[in-house]
């Protein structure tokens, strides 16, 4: 594959890694490892910048059991998929299961957030990174070609997933970035602000593995739909089996089906960051980093203390498999599967 303006970027024990965007502005680098987002460099409302993602100096700590898909792209299937199996065109497929009975984000050493994708360009504003995941991998059917497109446009990080396969399959990725908007490593986000539009939540069971029931936020502490500190829903879910927000907030209305519309906005009020969130996905799992303990240690040894980042991960309703009401999530070959998400920064 030709690699663009720019020669690939490559050291021993980092691999390879891509800054892209403005010195003077939006600044990213992604590692081929996972197609994984590690710095984004933010500027606050006095133009000083910091990088806003949690993360790790070396391609090692992306290798680690510490790592809790930090800045990764997560899939084939995003979330939980019901006691690692499915059924489809009646067959059953056994997937691997590496949370307890069940399978998450991908599964194992084959999900995409644990391989070395192969770099098809970069340039200054952009880099675009490919993978196929052969037929069989971690139990899923069909040979899958998935690209991940960073692009920097002006204050905005788009991030976009497109693939195709050769058989019917289950596909749905998302980026599992964790945000600090006051900086990585600076302490919690229970201060953080977040807005979501969404009137509905997905019912999951103790294992947070889905119901197939969708609820109503009105009167619940997942009301986000104006904006909330986060440190009151986060102490009312403590004692839930998601020990904080862990929750996937239905964004799919008829009308936004395929558009990429502002679904979400999160404000720090020391720095005054501000990121909305666009998407054309359905749904829109926000996770407070409620199990990052004990405490990682993360880039310039700083240290990753429970919520000390929170996860805005836009994709498809978890264990869509198993719940035909669900929008699907099953790839053919006659059709690409896109997905666009788009970070917009501002401060005030």
């Amino acid at each position: 594959m030709p690699e663009g303006n720019h020669a690939r970027s490559s050291t021993a024990g980092n691999g390879g890694r891509f800054p892209i965007g403005h010195d003077d502005g939006l600044r990213a680098v992604v590692i081929d490892h996972g197609a994984t987002l590690v710095e984004l460099h933010v500027p606050d409302r006095d133009g000083r910048a910091d990088d806003v993602v949690l993360g790790f100096d070396d391609v090692r700590g992306y290798r680690s059991p510490a790592n809790a898909y930090l800045g990764a792209t997560v899939g084939r299937v995003a979330n939980r998929i019901a006691h690692a199996s499915f059924e489809l065109d009646g067959r059953r497929y056994d997937l691997v299961a590496n949370e307890g009975p069940h399978h998450l984000h991908g599964g194992g050493a084959q999900a995409l957030s644990n391989l070395r994708w192969e770099l098809v360009d970069h340039a200054p504003d952009q880099v675009r990174l490919r993978h196929v995941s052969p037929d069989g991998a971690e139990g899923y059917p069909g040979r899958v070609e998935v690209t991940a497109t960073y692009r920097v446009i002006g204050a905005a990080l788009s991030i976009v997933y497109r693939a195709t396969t050769d058989a019917p399959t289950p596909l749905d990725l998302t980026n599992h970035a964790y945000f600090n908007l006051r900086g990585h490593g600076e302490g919690e986000v229970l201060d953080h602000e977040l807005t979501v539009l969404a009137d509905h939540v997905l019912e999951v069971d103790e294992a947070l593995v889905p119901t197939g029931a969708l609820r109503e936020v009105t009167g619940t502490p997942l009301d986000l739909r104006t904006p909330t500190v986060l440190r009151g829903p986060v102490a009312e879910l403590a004692a839930t089996p998601a020990l904080g927000i862990d929750h996937h907030l239905v964004l799919h209305r008829a009308a936004d089906a395929g558009r990429v519309r502002p679904v979400a906005w999160l404000s720090e009020p020391t720095t005054g960051r501000r990121l909305e969130v666009a998407t054309d996905q359905p749904g829109l799992q926000v996770y407070t980093g409620n199990r990052l303990e004990p405490a990682i240690t993360g880039k310039a040894g700083r240290r990753y203390l429970r919520h000390g980042g929170i996860c805005l991960e836009a994709h498809h309703l978890p264990d869509a498999v198993h719940h035909p009401p669900f929008p699907s999530i099953v790839l053919t070959p006659d059709r690409t599967y896109e997905h666009t998400t788009v970070l917009r920064f501002s401060a005030s």
